[in-house]
């Protein structure tokens, strides 16, 4: 073999390991080229059942400083406040751009206690806050899971959460 023709096979196997690699990257950049998949949101506290959505912590975008979940129109913001004989639960149902409270929709909080038994809370519109309220009742001392469901004139928007004491 000669140096003319040792050149040209490195070429060509320069060129198909180039094109090969380039197909592998293709695969995995192009989404339809691979399986699609879901990634929940993982967030210490909220996330959604239905919807994918944003969530944040820290009172960002108008928010009143407590678990929050963008979805869709939907602006989710819940805050559990300790009280001598329970815990205080504010949720903030707004909608649009400029967090307009939404004053007409039935909420209902599904919590799970430290020991794992559920309790669900009909939550009252308060309309001097802008927001939904309810007492839980009780001291114990750990993780709490909230559900909380809202129906909107039949539009169901649900956001879950999570607070410890």
């Amino acid at each position: 073999m000669n140096i003319k023709q040792s050149i040209t096979l490195t070429i060509v196997g320069l060129g198909l390991l180039l094109g090969a690699c380039s197909n592998n990257s293709n695969t995995a950049t192009n989404p339809s080229a691979s399986p699609a998949t879901t990634t929940p949101t993982t967030n210490a506290s909220p996330s959604t059942a239905a919807t994918t959505a944003k969530t944040e912590s820290g009172g960002k975008h108008g928010g009143k400083g407590g678990q929050t979940i963008e979805t869709g129109v939907y602006h989710l913001e819940f805050i559990p406040q300790p009280e001598a004989n329970g815990t205080h639960l504010d949720f903030y149902l707004q909608k649009g751009d400029n967090h307009e409270a939404v004053p007409n929709a039935k909420v209902t909080a599904q919590v799970q206690l430290p020991d794992g038994t559920q309790k669900a809370l009909d939550m009252k519109y308060d309309p001097v806050d802008k927001h939904y309220a309810a007492l839980l009742p009780g001291t114990a001392v750990g993780e709490y899971k909230v559900a909380i469901l809202t129906d909107i004139s039949g539009e169901k928007v649900n956001g879950r959460f999570s607070f410890k004491k």
